[in-house]
């Protein structure tokens, strides 16, 4: 494989049908699903990675393949469509509204294997209803903010709403979920990380002396993995974008490989200080880092230029109307949305489709 730090000759060999299109260097993605198993296997730690971030049962089967032990989901219509492309264990990791407790319990009325967190009584409440309703039983995990503040109980509360799920009807109590989403980007987590780890460590103790020991302690992410497999605490990691990567990550110091690319066509050439892409913001995700010029443009920037363009800035030599350039994306969950398939690619540049097929989901 080419340098994945200087991915141009691979590049080169690629051409997609059209563009905008998303590319995932197969070579790549495959190092990198090894890599995060292999760590997870070494610590004793299973693999839950996050489904939404790639929305594409191709690439979770991938991920069971090689160890995974099921998919973590973001909403209901995600677990559905993950359910339906045959992944078989599912935990959704935040909380359901109270119109999917009945789709998620007839997901699991129907053969899988199908939990979800809770941060209030009223949600518990209602997992318990659909289940019994159903006929199926859910899993339930009390889902702890250690600094979020998105979802999720205080540590103090946790082991009040545990020994509600373990009581009521239709649940079974599976253990704890902690998300340290702000943590995963910054420099300096380790101290932060280690704050995280005593106060979910007295979480874990105070669940273990009300005779609730918790089944799971479910978690993490792909900028602290490694902190999070050192820690000893988690049973499960939940890690996402390792598999593709984005410039957020990579500034983070995730140490994967950049496996995704969005192909761009030059589609204006006409002016001295730039020159036209058809990549714009319905394309590629503006909530984080911006694009990264990666082969095409040597020397050059990107900048969003509207709804369907970007305009490339500062390359020697300027590419030519018609000639690829080839971007990373800021940030990779939101660009994967913005796209129905994406293109998976080996290293002699040939091209084979794969749905995102968890993209268009009603919830």
């Amino acid at each position: 494989m080419d340098s994945p730090s200087n991915p141009a000759a691979f590049l080169a060999r690629c051409a997609p049908p059209q563009t905008p299109a998303l590319i995932v260097r197969r070579a790549a993605l495959e190092a990198n699903l090894a890599d995060l198993q292999a760590a997870c296997d070494r610590a004793g730690v299973a693999l839950r990675p996050h489904g939404k971030m790639h929305k594409s049962t191709a690439v979770a089967h991938m991920q069971i393949a090689r160890g995974a032990v099921g998919l973590s989901c973001q909403t209901v219509g995600e677990a559905e469509a993950f359910a339906a492309g045959g992944i078989g264990d599912l935990l959704v990791t935040a909380p359901v509204p109270p119109w999917g407790a009945a789709r998620l319990a007839a997901l699991a009325a129907a053969g899988a294997t199908v939990a979800a967190v809770a941060d209030s009584p009223a949600q518990v409440q209602r997992l318990g209803e659909a289940a019994v309703a159903a006929g199926a039983r859910l899993g339930c995990l009390v889902d702890v903010d250690l600094g979020l503040a998105r979802a999720g109980v205080a540590p103090q509360d946790a082991p009040g709403l545990a020994r509600l799920i373990a009581k009521t009807p239709g649940l079974g109590f599976g253990g704890i979920q902690s998300y340290w989403g702000h943590l995963q980007h910054g420099a300096g987590r380790e101290r932060p990380h280690d704050d995280a780890c005593r106060t979910l460590a007295a979480v874990v103790d105070a669940l273990r002396r009300a005779g609730l020991p918790p089944p799971v302690v479910t978690g993490g992410g792909t900028g602290t993995a490694a902190l999070d497999l050192a820690s000893g605490l988690f049973t499960e990691l939940q890690a996402g974008s390792y598999a593709f990567m984005d410039v957020q990550y990579g500034e983070a110091g995730a140490g994967f490989r950049q496996a995704l690319f969005c192909a761009a066509t030059i589609v204006s050439a006409r002016h001295a200080t730039h020159v036209t892409c058809d990549a714009g913001l319905k394309a590629l995700a503006s909530d984080g880092p911006t694009p990264r010029v990666v082969a095409g443009a040597p020397g050059a920037a990107f900048r969003f230029f509207g709804d369907e363009h970007g305009a490339i800035i500062g390359a020697d030599p300027a590419p030519a109307e018609g000639a690829l350039v080839w971007l990373q994306p800021g940030h990779v969950d939101p660009t994967v949305a913005l796209h129905d398939a994406l293109f998976l690619a080996d290293e002699d540049g040939t091209l084979a489709p794969l749905a995102i097929d968890a993209r268009r989901t009603t919830g």
